[in-house]
């Protein structure tokens, strides 16, 4: 199945200042990591931003989501990456198998040269860069990110293939472009004015999220998403008559506790619930 993690552009407006901005998104992108998810997708709430809007999110979600070996080469200095040390690490599973059939792992890359003949060098958490085939039908820039299949560490044996890598991809769009897509499967707003996730409730939900993937979207700490989207708190279970139109408006933590959960805690919360199998 497909998963969505759609957070707002305001997820880091009650932290005190950047370095607790940088760590909350931190276990946001832990959050996606955790339980799988395809893309995280940051939506505009410029109303509930405070010092910290959907530049700096999209930009520490994006360096968070690069692997450790990319980073400095992909973004260098960046005044929106000066507390990254803070940011817990993503250790994404990568995707393994034999060598016999030349599976192997699969792990992220990046051009650095494009060189003559169809070959390129890339940077792919080896110990050098390595020189690869670009495949035929592929033309490659440098800077450009891509799959490497690497079924031999010593001697290197590794090829370029058009496969998704490990990990989420990250994009700033819309909400109703997210749940727009052709693949957006159930799509998911979390309110605690939503239906109530009771286990005969996801009993009935599960299947139909592993048929057809889901995109599940959260609000910001005091902000809900009826106040992002301006509808009235009372019709989120049912159809709401202003803006994107969700198949389901669901309170996954039913018995809250406190006042005000945080978008990282409800992402944990709901995801585990949403993600369970038969």
């Amino acid at each position: 199945m497909t998963l969505s993690v759609l957070v707002p552009s305001s997820v880091v407006r009650e932290a005190e200042d950047k370095r607790e901005a940088t760590r909350k998104l931190g276990y946001v992108a832990r959050a996606a990591t955790v339980f799988r998810a395809d893309r995280l997708v940051v939506f505009p709430d410029r109303e509930g931003e405070n010092r910290w809007g959907g530049e700096f999110v999209e930009t520490v979600l994006r360096y968070a989501a690069t692997p450790p070996y990319l980073r400095k080469e992909v973004w260098g200095h960046r005044d929106e990456l000066q507390y990254v040390g803070v940011l817990p690490p993503l250790l994404v599973s990568s995707t393994t198998g034999s060598e016999s059939n030349g599976s192997g792992s699969l792990q992220q890359g990046i051009v650095t040269e494009v060189g003559p003949e169809g070959r390129v060098r890339v940077n792919c958490g080896l110990q050098h860069p390595v020189s690869l085939y670009a495949p035929s039908d592929t033309e490659l820039k440098e800077g450009e990110r891509v799959a490497i299949r690497i079924s031999s560490r010593e001697p290197v044996r590794a090829r370029i293939v058009d496969e998704p890598v490990p990990g989420f991809s990250i994009a700033r769009t819309d909400l109703e472009e997210a749940i727009g897509r052709s693949d957006a499967g159930v799509t998911i707003a979390t309110s605690r004015y939503g239906e109530s996730l009771t286990v005969p409730r996801l009993a009935e939900l599960t299947p139909r999220i592993e048929r057809e993937g889901a995109t599940v979207a959260f609000g910001s700490p005091g902000r809900g998403l009826p106040d992002i989207l301006g509808v009235d708190a009372e019709e989120v279970t049912v159809e709401p008559s202003d803006g994107p139109g969700f198949d389901l408006w669901l309170n996954t933590i039913p018995r809250q506790g406190s006042e005000v959960v945080r978008t990282e805690e409800a992402m944990f919360a709901s995801l585990a619930s949403l993600t369970l199998t038969e």
